[in-house]
C-alpha cells in the first residue's frame, strides 16, 4: 500500500483544520496516512482512525535528524506539506520527494495587515488545504472537521459538579495564545454577570487560572475548570455544552469539529483570514461571529500580539457586553 506523509507541526487549531485532508486522502486514495507534528500536539492525532502513524519532534537540536532517519525507512510515495517552513522543506529535501505544498498566502496577509489592501481569497483555510491535494484528484467530502476524544478522557460533567447536565450549560473558553485575541478577564466577568441565568463553565489551561479567578467572582453560576483538565477532557466538556463561547483559537475549531454551536469572538485578527468555524456542508449547527468591524486598524497582525499597538484595544474593549451575553441564550 502506498504511504502519504502529511506535515503540520503546530498548532492545535491548525492541526484540527487539516483533518478533512487526512480523511479524504485515506478514504479516497486508500493509502496509509502518516503525520508529523510537534510532540505536544501528537495527542490530537493519535486516536484519529484515518491516521496510521504519528511522528513527533521536540525542541532537541537532533530531534529532526533522528526523525528523518525513521521517515526514510517508510518509503513515501507522496508528501503533503501543510506547514511550509524551513523544517518541512528540510524533511522533503532529505527524503528526496517533491511535495505538494500549501500556499500560506503570506503576501496577501501582509498587504491586508499592513496596508489594509484586501487581496485575500474568499476561501476557508480548509478549502485551501484541500486545494493542496487537488492534483491527487481529492475532493472535499463535505463532512467537516474531525476531533476524536479517547474514551478514557471523556468526562461526565455531573461527576465534576452535580449541577452540570449534558446540554444544559455554556462552555466559555477564556484563553488564547496571544493577548490581543482574548477578552480581558474583567470584561468576561462583566459578561458572565449579565448572563447570570446561565450555568457557565470556564475552560482554559494553567496559564488562564489567574484570569479565571477574577471571572468566577461573577457569581455562583460560574464553574471554574481552568487548569484542571487536559486537552481531551476539556474537549469532552465542550462536546456536551449547549453552546461554546471561544476566541479565535484552537478550541473554537474543536467545538466546530464536535458540531457544537459556537459564539466566536474576534479581536485583532479577522474571519477574512479564512479561519472562522468550519462545519459540514448543509450543517444546521449555528455559529455567530462577534467582532468590531468599525476599526481601521484591524487586523493588526495575522496571528496576534502581546499588546495592542495602538494602546487602546478597542477591538475587544468596545464590544458591548450585553450583546455578547444575550447570545448565550
Amino acid at each position: 500500500m502506498r504511504k502519504v506523509l502529511i506535515i503540520r507541526f503546530s498548532s492545535i487549531g491548525d492541526i484540527v483544520l487539516t483533518t478533512p485532508v487526512i480523511r479524504c486522502l485515506k478514504t479516497q486514495l486508500n493509502v496509509e496516512v502518516h503525520y508529523i507534528t510537534k510532540d505536544k500536539y501528537a495527542c490530537i492525532l493519535e486516536d484519529n482512525p484515518y491516521v496510521d502513524k504519528v511522528f513527533s519532534i521536540d525542541k532537541k537540536s537532533n530531534s529532526l535528524k533522528k526523525i528523518v532517519k525513521l521517515l526514510k525507512l517508510e518509503k513515501y510515495s507522496i508528501i503533503v506539506d501543510l506547514h511550509k517552513n524551513f523544517r518541512s522543506k528540510y524533511i522533503c529535501f532529505k527524503l528526496g520527494i517533491k511535495p505538494l505544498v500549501y500556499d500560506k498566502i503570506n503576501r496577501q496577509k501582509l498587504l491586508f495587515t499592513k496596508f489594509k489592501i484586501d487581496k485575500l481569497p474568499d476561501l476557508h483555510i480548509v478549502d485551501r488545504y484541500l486545494e493542496t491535494v487537488k492534483p491527487l484528484r481529492i475532493k472535499n467530502d463535505g463532512k467537516g472537521l474531525d476531533y476524536h476524544i479517547p474514551i478514557m478522557d471523556y468526562i461526565i460533567p455531573q461527576h465534576l459538579d452535580i449541577r452540570l447536565k449534558s446540554g444544559h450549560f455554556v462552555a466559555f473558553v477564556i484563553g488564547a495564545t496571544h493577548a490581543t485575541k482574548r477578552l480581558p478577564a474583567k470584561k468576561i466577568k462583566s459578561i458572565c454577570e449579565i448572563a447570570n441565568k446561565e450555568l457557565i463553565v470556564l475552560i482554559g489551561g494553567k496559564e488562564d487560572i489567574e484570569a479565571s479567578l477574577i471571572i468566577e467572582q461573577a457569581g455562583n453560576h460560574i464553574i471554574n475548570l481552568c487548569g484542571k483538565l487536559n486537552l481531551h477532557q476539556s474537549a469532552s466538556i465542550i462536546d456536551q455544552a449547549r453552546v461554546v463561547v471561544a476566541h479565535d483559537t484552537g478550541f473554537m475549531h474543536i467545538a466546530a469539529a464536535l458540531k457544537r454551536p459556537v459564539i466566536s469572538i474576534w479581536g485583532n485578527t479577522v474571519p477574512k483570514f479564512g479561519m472562522y468555524p468550519y462545519f459540514p456542508t448543509n450543517s444546521t449547527v449555528n455559529y455567530k461571529i462577534i467582532e468590531n468591524t468599525t476599526l481601521s486598524c484591524r487586523p493588526c497582525s495575522k496571528l496576534g500580539q502581546n499588546y495592542c499597538p495602538k494602546d487602546h484595544f478597542k477591538c475587544m474593549n468596545d464590544l458591548i457586553n450585553k450583546q455578547i451575553a444575550d447570545t448565550f441564550s
